[in-house]
């Protein structure tokens, strides 16, 4: 499907690289003030995704103290208090620290080029956004250096355990929950108001690529949904030192009700992580098949369809809490229906490779394990949805195996994807390729050494966030152990490839870096100039 086309374009661009760097040098603040006071997309987005990464690795290092405890039976290594501090951190730092500013990041850096826009459209609320993260994550993580400890109620913080039994870091914990939503609801501001209003011209609603679409459909979902838990934590803050009770059965409250306020935020959150690497898989996947991507509109309108029905399923989460046997039944099916578009995606990446000139070049690499390793999250949580056999799952390591499978295997993978497949693009240079082929095989082989047991464990009645459990579950527990500490390891060569990236070393690439890629962001030349579109391109 290589056409002549392509490859008079790489020609073209191939000289462009040098001169434009030196010609937008000098535009450049030098030193720290660059970082500080930068309203460039590019920064910011860079900013972001080294946040992102930092982040990854603190909560890898929590996830390692809780694999270390549970290597063999028995209160091993830590305070059990300490191991719910471990557990309640390292989920609220993967979710709001890791994940979600590395897709920030990615959205930052590419959504204006994907579109032809000189830069995001609000720049100042942009730096504002992402500056406020780092106070957040370190109020959070004082909280574990305080008298009492940090929070130790699980990311989720049920009340009453985040109200009435929890310590005087609840405090804490809420202020910074409150401020990543705040630059959460910023950031998706942004990139909605970026897309309605600064779009090339030719570039309609069904030429953008599907990445900023995704993207647009999370920032909606991100705006529904913030508010929702900024509620719900302010309460959780008021009955725990205010003396309300909205949570409280004796005053009047009810502790149910916190589930379904937190899952009414909680569910669509889950899809935020998620929409946007169906966005990147579908950049990777056409590109190294050399095909266009397989039924465009139809992955539009289900990516539509998965956000309007985030809304109606969150109650799945709640199935042992003694609804009515009708309100089961709703959530069930409408669980069961999310997962159509979802099929519908997956069915549309394997026809798009079906019959293409593939080359497995590392994103792509990533990109097939994205698809194969997240229907097998995606089965699961077709199991868990069957009401009468969530009653023996519920809260066993099967959840477990199941949300890690969809947000590792899942979101993360696509994020190491989309940086395999961009890195060239940011650097100008080619990543050192042996060191990304290690990163991969090994990240493969030890997340499902990592997650895969945990599956026959939950369905065998192992607990889930508890620091001991009975000995018939000592041997998978050692395996699952190895493959946490070899998949924390593996995490260390990307380290490293990223530093080697960031000091450009590699061979340079041209504007288009793979025979193949498709869009606005690859016209421009490798390393992306600092300032690019300040004349807008005409798409066709």
């Amino acid at each position: 499907m290589t056409t002549a086309t392509d490859n008079t374009h790489i020609d073209d661009h191939q000289n462009t690289g040098h001169h434009d760097d030196d010609h937008h040098d000098h535009h450049i603040p030098p030193g720290i003030k660059r970082w500080l006071y930068t309203t460039n997309h590019k920064d910011i987005g860079t900013l972001y995704l080294w946040f992102a990464f930092i982040m990854f690795l603190t909560g890898g290092a929590m996830a390692m103290v809780i694999r270390a405890e549970l290597f063999q039976p028995g209160l091993q290594i830590v305070d059990p208090n300490f191991f719910n501090q471990m557990t309640t951190v390292h989920g609220l730092i993967m979710v709001f620290g890791a994940v979600m500013p590395a897709f920030t990041g990615l959205a930052n850096w590419l959504i204006p080029m994907m579109i032809g826009a000189p830069d995001m459209a609000l720049p100042r609320m942009n730096n504002w956004s992402f500056w406020i993260l780092p106070f957040a994550f370190l109020i959070l993580l004082s909280s574990l250096f305080m008298e009492g400890g940090g929070p130790a109620f699980g990311w989720t913080f049920y009340a009453p355990l985040s109200t009435t039994y929890s310590n005087d870091g609840t405090a804490l914990f809420v202020f910074a929950v409150h401020i990543m939503g705040a630059s959460s609801i910023m950031g998706a501001i942004n990139v909605i108001v970026t897309i309605f209003n600064m779009r090339a011209p030719g570039m309609t609603w069904m030429k953008m690529p599907l990445f900023v679409w995704t993207w647009l459909i999370t920032a909606f979902l991100l705006i529904a949904v913030m508010p929702v838990l900024a509620g719900a934590v302010t309460m959780v803050l008021t009955d725990k030192f205010f003396g309300t009770s909205f949570f409280d059965a004796a005053g009047g409250g009810d502790p149910v009700m916190f589930q379904h306020i937190f899952w009414f935020f909680g569910h669509p959150e889950v899809y935020i992580m998620i929409l946007p690497a169906f966005g990147i898989i579908s950049a990777i996947v056409p590109t190294f098949a050399r095909k266009r991507l397989f039924g465009y509109a139809s992955m539009v309108y289900a990516t539509a369809s998965i956000a309007l029905l985030s809304f109606i399923v969150w109650a799945h989460h709640m199935f042992t809490t003694g609804m009515p046997v009708a309100a089961e039944l709703f959530f069930m099916f409408a669980t069961m229906l999310i997962s159509v578009p979802t099929g519908v995606k997956v069915f549309n990446w394997v026809a798009t490779m079906w019959r293409g000139s593939m080359t497995f070049e590392v994103p792509m690499l990533f990109a097939i394990a994205f698809i194969v390793l997240f229907t097998i999250g995606g089965l699961s949580g077709l199991m868990l949805a069957i009401v009468p056999v969530d009653f023996q799952y519920h809260d066993t390591y099967f959840v477990v195996a199941h949300f890690h499978y969809v947000l590792v295997t899942g979101a993360i993978f696509s994020i190491m994807a989309a940086v395999y497949y961009w890195l060239p693009k940011w650097t100008g240079k080619m990543f050192h390729i042996g060191l990304a082929k290690w990163h991969f095989w090994c990240s493969l082989v030890s997340v499902n050494v990592l997650f895969f047991p945990m599956h026959f464990v939950g369905l065998a009645g192992m607990p889930r966030r508890i620091p001991d459990y009975a000995l018939q579950f000592a041997d998978f527990n050692k395996w699952i152990s190895i493959g946490g500490f070899a998949f924390g390891l593996s995490q260390l060569i990307f380290l490293a490839l990223l530093i080697k990236a960031c000091k450009k070393q590699g061979e340079p690439v041209s504007a288009q870096v793979w025979e193949g890629a498709e869009g606005l962001e690859w016209e421009i030349p490798s390393p992306a100039p600092y300032h690019t579109f300040e004349t807008p391109p005409v798409v066709k």
